[in-house]
Parts: structure tokens; C-alpha cells; sequence
């Protein structure tokens, strides 16, 4: 049986999955992340991939998502907001730790590839998925492969400025990455409960403060309305700049469901078009998305190296992940994607 392990290592917490060779779901668990502690987290991604094989008695890839980026320069996380991650040699560590190599990729390219694969974006040509929770990340797919950029960069929306701030949200929240108004500081579920303090006096989790929206606080619903409009804002900046066949979002936030109607009708507002056709959909496969490509990139054998991109081959029913390092920005292979989508009708 060919299995592959996916983890998903965010800041809360550490989620891992087994999958079969026609994807699957064979085992899962989550544990809490150890924030901090840069060894305790090495060491708890490498009990969950340890307690899997041996549940399931055989061994397996291993492919790991997590929040950051591999620098092209050093081989090292950098721009992880888990912090404790930053500068650190996780995959020598981990490969060292489990005995094998390991393919790390960042969580939301794994997000990306997982929903442009068989998931919310699959008739998709170019994909935009979004994760909003601890964090707000992106990644991009184009044909089924996902695009890393000349800096393992590539669709990290979250670190760009709040577009058309208001005077309220000129300067903007700080950031740990060491500005001000970044759109992750707004956006992600940190942000909106400091937003629901500074605006009504209570540090609100997301489903509380949509709860007592629904049932008719209009202090609630001010703050749920207005951090729709930021969203809507944002992404219509990803829109005017990319201009995607689909926005895909991930995440504890992506759970918000009036979001899906309500963004949509306001994002036309910013988008330099006549009109906006871009449908915003939540991830196909929840909060298993992103450990789900992870698992298919473990299994291309550890496509996320320096300046490559991710790929799906068109193997077995559709699925699986490969690489090529031909360009450092996008990849020029076939996709099966939809001919709904005039990208697919016009590509390359």
C-alpha cells in the first residue's frame, strides 16, 4: 500500500493524516502546537508521523506544511509567524529525527494545491487560496502547479498594507514582522478579536462575535460588517493584480459562512472592472486541505526545494504531486482543469 503523511504545522496546532494511494483518509490526529519551543515541535511533528506508521504498520512519505517560507538563500524557514520557527533548520532536523527525507512546502501553497487538485478550484486555470486563522497566508496555483516565485514569495498577501485604510486604519495594528497595518494584523483571528476590543470593548473569539451577530447585536454585527469590508478589500486588491479563476479560503475564519455572499458584493466596489465574476469558495476539504497537499507533496518525493515549483503529474485519478525545476516561477506543464474556465480555454 503506498501511503503518504501529511502534516500541518500551525501555530495553534499540528494536524497529521494518512492517505492511501487513491487518496483516502486512513488515520488522523491533532496535537496542540508547543509554542516557543523550537525542539518541542521537531519532536512533536516527528511523534505524529511515528504514531501513524506504526498504527497503520507500514512506513511513509512525509510531506509538511507550515507557516513560512524556505529561503532560497539558506535553505532555513524565514517569514514564519511562529516565530520560534525562523532561521531554524527544521528539515535537516526533522530528516534527521524520522531517518528519511521530508518535503516541506508553506501551508497555504499546500492549501492551494490541494483545492486546484480535487477540491473548490479544480475547474480552475489560476487559483488563489487563502488561509485566514492565527495567520493570513496565500498561495497560488496555474495549472495545477503551484507558483513559488524567484523568492518563495508567491502569493503572500498577508504582509501587504490594508488597501484604501480609512483615517481609523491609516497607521494600522503592528506586526510581528516589524510594520504596521500589514492585512494579516486585520484579517486573521487575532486581529479581528483585537479589532472587536479596541471597537466595543470585548475580546470576542470568531464564533461568539458571529453568534451574537446572528442573533441581532448591532455592536456585533458593526464589527463582523466591517471586517468583511477589509476582507473584501483585500482580496480585491489579489483580484486586480492576478485576477484569478477562483479564491479559495481556508482556515478557522473560512467557517464564517455569510462571508461567501456578503464579500462578493462588496469587493465590486474596489476591483478595476465593470464587472466581477470571481467566485469565492471555501475550501472542498475544510480544515483538511492543506494537510492534504502536504501528503500529496510528500509523496512527489520533496518538490518544495529552492525555486522549484509543485506540479501534479496526472497520475492515478488525478492526483499526486511532482516538480520541475525548468523555471523558478511557474510551471508549463498539461492540466485537466475544466473547460469552463477561459484560462483553460486559452492557456499556454
Amino acid at each position: 500500500m503506498e501511503l503518504a503523511i501529511g502534516v500541518d504545522l500551525g501555530g495553534t496546532k499540528i494536524e497529521a493524516l494518512a492517505l492511501d494511494g487513491e487518496g483516502r483518509e486512513l488515520w488522523r490526529k491533532r496535537l496542540p502546537t508547543p509554542r516557543d519551543d523550537y525542539a518541542g515541535t521537531v519532536d512533536a511533528v516527528a511523534r505524529l508521523v511515528e504514531e501513524a506508521e506504526q498504527a497503520l504498520g507500514t512506513s511513509a512519505s512525509v510531506g509538511v506544511g507550515h507557516p513560512g517560507a524556505i529561503s532560497p538563500a539558506t535553505g532555513r524557514i524565514k517569514n514564519a509567524n511562529a516565530t520560534w520557527l525562523n532561521g531554524r533548520p527544521f528539515r535537516e532536523d526533522l530528516e534527521r529525527r524520522l531517518g528519511r527525507p521530508v518535503a516541506l512546502a508553506n501551508d497555504a501553497n499546500c492549501l492551494a494545491l490541494s483545492e486546484a487538485v480535487d477540491g473548490a478550484g479544480a475547474d480552475g486555470w489560476v487559483v488563489f487560496a487563502a488561509i485566514l486563522g492565527t495567520g493570513v497566508g496565500g498561495g497560488i496555483a496555474v495549472g495545477r502547479r503551484v507558483l513559488v516565485g524567484a523568492n518563495a514569495v508567491a502569493g503572500e498577501w498577508g504582509h501587504n498594507p490594508l488597501p484604501w485604510p480609512t483615517a481609523e486604519e491609516r497607521d494600522g495594528p503592528p506586526c510581528y514582522c516589524g510594520r504596521r497595518g500589514c492585512i494579516e494584523t486585520w484579517l486573521s483571528g487575532p486581529g479581528l478579536r483585537e479589532a472587536c476590543r479596541r471597537e466595543i470593548g470585548l475580546a470576542l473569539e470568531a464564533p461568539e462575535l458571529v453568534r451574537r451577530a446572528a442573533s441581532g447585536d448591532p455592536r456585533a454585527e458593526a464589527v463582523v460588517r466591517r471586517w468583511e469590508d477589509r476582507l473584501a478589500r483585500a482580496l480585491a486588491s489579489v483580484i486586480n493584480l492576478l485576477d484569478p479563476d477562483v479564491i479559495v479560503l481556508g482556515g478557522g475564519l473560512s467557517r464564517i459562512s455569510r462571508l461567501y455572499d456578503r464579500v462578493p458584493g462588496m469587493w465590486g466596489a474596489y476591483v478595476f472592472s465593470d464587472r466581477v465574476v470571481t467566485p469565492l469558495r471555501p475550501a472542498r476539504h475544510g480544515d483538511s486541505s492543506g494537510v492534504r497537499g502536504a501528503a500529496w507533496l510528500g509523496r512527489a518525493g520533496g518538490a518544495a526545494r529552492y525555486g522549484t515549483s509543485l506540479a501534479v503529474e496526472g497520475q492515478s485519478g488525478g492526483r499526486g504531486c511532482g516538480h520541475s525545476a525548468s523555471s523558478p516561477h511557474a510551471g508549463s506543464g498539461s492540466s485537466s482543469s475544466s473547460s469552463s474556465s477561459p484560462r483553460t480555454r486559452n492557456r499556454p
